[in-house]
């Protein structure tokens, strides 16, 4: 099964031999073992009325999104009041946030059986926030079919260490170093990550194989439509009016979809472990996942935090994996990790986010199970290392 040694054996939740949370270790659970169950079992466990996909349901969420988008934008025009636009840069920003995520289920087909109007509201919804629908709904296929895996996963993959050591000081600051990660997607979409090649709006991108170019070609046009009417909007309401109020909020979406992201794959207690070669597949790869809670936001975001059953089965509509997580908890055992429980805002999360950051780097270059190791000689090790 590949060279764990004795620490991945025994993982620890400080990530570099320190305790965390509890403090306990369990001795007697390794989560890089296989799983004694199969991904059929976890499926049979789940009702089969999970799997319906209502497309009346799915388009009554997305009008309850739109008319509350349209509510918060008429209010704060309408009050234009500094006492006001912080609430309103939060709360928009969170509703575009959960209009990306409507998006999302487009792209995997669990809006709806019909694929015509996965597409139509797809390119409707992640147009309207800047987002390549196509281009990003054909890499984020890559990364679920591609979970867990070092080289071949698409979102927040890790950095080798031959790969880490390369990077110049700067690149690494802005990799690892608050709030510069959350700001990543932007970036992501035109350059990808460390390490690969190809942008999302570029049709002959890498990313891309020549069957799927007309639709990177029809996404990146609806980008292009999307930011010419901005710029329209800017001359007829001036620039400073459109920046308050879509600028700010678009930039609180992207630091929702960063933090979101990172932290299903990223930053819990224990050490996940990463694979390549023979130890990956699907099923040990979705199993590193991980569900996050996040309070109030939960139903706003539509419930994206019950991320292990999406990943796993990516074709359940964001309606059922409450339950559909519930059902299968009893087959995953251990390999389920419950979320921490959130106040009313997730603010519990941070210490996550800043926790990783500090201590998970690199991975080795060798070895078909890896674990993220710290840099001590890098400057976020140090820092980390005293505050621990």
């Amino acid at each position: 099964m590949g060279d764990l040694g004795l620490d991945s054996l025994i993982p620890l939740s400080g990530h570099d031999g320190s305790s965390g949370g509890s403090g306990e270790v369990d001795l007697d659970f390794d989560p890089s073992a296989p799983p004694p169950f199969r991904i059929a079992e976890i499926r049979a466990a789940i009702p089969k009325h999970c799997w319906v996909k209502s497309p009346w349901r799915s388009l009554s969420y997305v009008l309850r999104d739109i008319v509350v988008v349209l509510a918060l934008a008429g209010a704060a025009a309408c009050l234009d009041s500094w006492a006001v636009w912080p609430l309103y840069w939060a709360a928009q920003g969170t509703m575009f946030w959960a209009i990306f995520v409507l998006g999302h289920d487009c792209g995997h087909g669990s809006f709806s059986d019909n694929p015509k109007l996965n597409s139509f509201i797809g390119h409707l919804l992640h147009s309207s926030i800047l987002v390549p629908y196509n281009g990003w709904r054909i890499s984020h296929r890559k990364h679920h079919q591609n979970h867990g895996h070092v080289e071949n996963d698409e979102s927040w993959v890790p950095l080798t260490e031959k790969l880490y050591r390369s990077l110049d000081a700067s690149s690494k600051f802005l990799r690892f170093t608050l709030p510069f990660p959350v700001f990543a997607y932007p970036l992501y979409l035109i350059y990808r990550s460390p390490g690969k090649e190809g942008s999302h709006f570029n049709p002959y991108s890498d990313l891309f194989t020549p069957n799927e170019r007309k639709d990177v070609t029809l996404s990146t046009s609806c980008w292009a439509a999307m930011a010419v009417a901005l710029l329209y909007a800017s001359f007829v309401f001036g620039a400073t009016q459109v920046f308050k109020l879509y600028g700010v909020p678009y930039l609180i979406f992207v630091m929702w979809l960063d933090l979101v992201t990172y932290l299903h794959h990223h930053g819990h207690e224990k050490k996940l472990p990463w694979y390549r070669g023979k130890e990956w597949s699907y099923l040990r790869g979705g199993l590193t996942t991980v569900d996050r809670d996040y309070g109030w936001i939960n139903n706003i975001h539509h419930d994206i935090g019950t991320h292990v059953i999406h990943h796993l089965f990516p074709q359940i509509p964001h309606y059922h994996l409450v339950e559909a997580t519930e059902a299968a908890k009893p087959v995953l055992g251990k390999y389920y990790r419950e979320p921490a429980k959130s106040g009313p805002f997730p603010f519990h999360l941070i210490n996550n986010l800043i926790s990783s950051l500090r201590q998970d780097h690199y991975v080795s270059d060798t070895g078909d199970i890896v674990f993220y190791q710290r840099d001590h000689d890098d400057p976020h090790g140090v820092s980390a290392k005293k505050s621990d």
